[in-house]
């Protein structure tokens, strides 16, 4: 007589399962930690090295990009310089989100000398610049190269002793809205109703054409500005003379640190991209807490504009 053995069943006590599962669950959590940590990471790289989003949040560059623009900067034409990196700046993050505070989300490395892969920009480039000392990205128009003698006289620019082409022409009709009120100090005076169509803010237009045969235009207020008279000066080697297209309303290289301006022309390396094209535009009325004005701000016309310099 035989007798047959079953097979053991080895069972896992209450307090191995528990410990298997709280392993699994670290083990779990860790994985997606890594997997957002590499996330972010690309993401990073990518806004430092290939391109980043940009938002116009001002008047400076007005008829060209309006306040509420979104734009794609790219980072590599002109190489690579101690202002390239997006390093994000955690407590300004939440400053901003939480106290409403306006201030750069990210930090700015130390000035360092040179860029990697120079590059030099081209007369009428649309660029992004951060001014010396600071953090905050500025948009800008590139006017004068290294060598050039520049200077501004009674609202005309002179580049090399020769004044650059400037043909009026009719006047743009900017529609008013939360992003664009043409108000007090800015072409209040300017602001029209037309029947059926609503408020626009009817500005006065200065075409402008530089020696390379780039041209845009420019807003001409008629009340002029403080930096209607600048120089002469020459632009030293490694730098550029950078102006906003609201010549009358941008503190650009013509307005010293202190004016909230760039301080003359700027470092090479303060370079951090050129502007590419809009993405979309929102007129300013978008509330997060209301889904239904997410797609009632968004301006028409603009999403896909070229901002490459256009030549005659």
């Amino acid at each position: 007589m035989s007798e047959r053995t079953e097979p053991a069943t080895a069972e896992m006590a209450p307090a191995e399962q528990s410990e298997v599962v709280k392993e699994s669950r670290g083990q779990m959590i860790w994985r997606e930690v890594k997997g957002l940590f590499w996330v972010l990471l690309a993401v990073l790289a990518f806004h430092s090295f290939i391109a980043k989003p940009f938002y116009i949040p001002s008047e400076s560059m007005m008829p060209n990009l309006l306040t509420g623009d979104r734009l794609v900067v790219t980072k590599y034409p002109y190489g690579w310089s101690y202002v390239s990196p997006t390093i994000p700046n955690p407590a300004a993050i939440l400053r901003n989100l939480l106290l409403r505070r306006s201030e750069p989300w990210t930090i700015t490395l130390p000035f360092t000398k040179g860029r990697i892969l120079a590059g030099l920009p081209e007369r009428g480039d649309i660029v992004i610049v951060t001014p010396p000392g600071g953090s905050q990205d500025y948009i800008k128009r590139v006017i004068g190269l290294p060598g050039d003698t520049i200077e501004v006289r009674q609202g005309r620019v002179i580049l090399n002793g020769q004044p650059i082409p400037a043909v009026a022409r009719p006047p743009v009709m900017i529609p008013v809205d939360a992003n664009s009120p043409c108000s007090f100090g800015h072409f209040y005076e300017d602001r029209i109703v037309q029947t059926g169509e609503g408020e626009f803010c009817r500005l006065p237009i200065v075409h402008e054409t530089l020696p390379n045969g780039v041209s845009y235009n420019t807003i001409d207020d008629v009340n002029g500005s403080d930096g209607d008279s600048y120089g002469p000066i020459k632009i030293p080697a490694d730098r550029l003379f950078l102006m906003g297209d609201n010549r009358d309303h941008s503190a650009d290289s013509r307005f010293s640190l202190m004016e909230q301006g760039l301080g003359g022309p700027v470092p090479i390396e303060n370079i951090g991209g050129r502007a590419e094209f809009i993405t979309f535009s929102l007129d300013g009325t978008t509330r997060l807490t209301s889904p239904s004005t997410w797609f009632e701000a968004f301006r028409e016309g603009r999403a896909g504009t070229s901002l490459r310099p256009k030549k005659d």
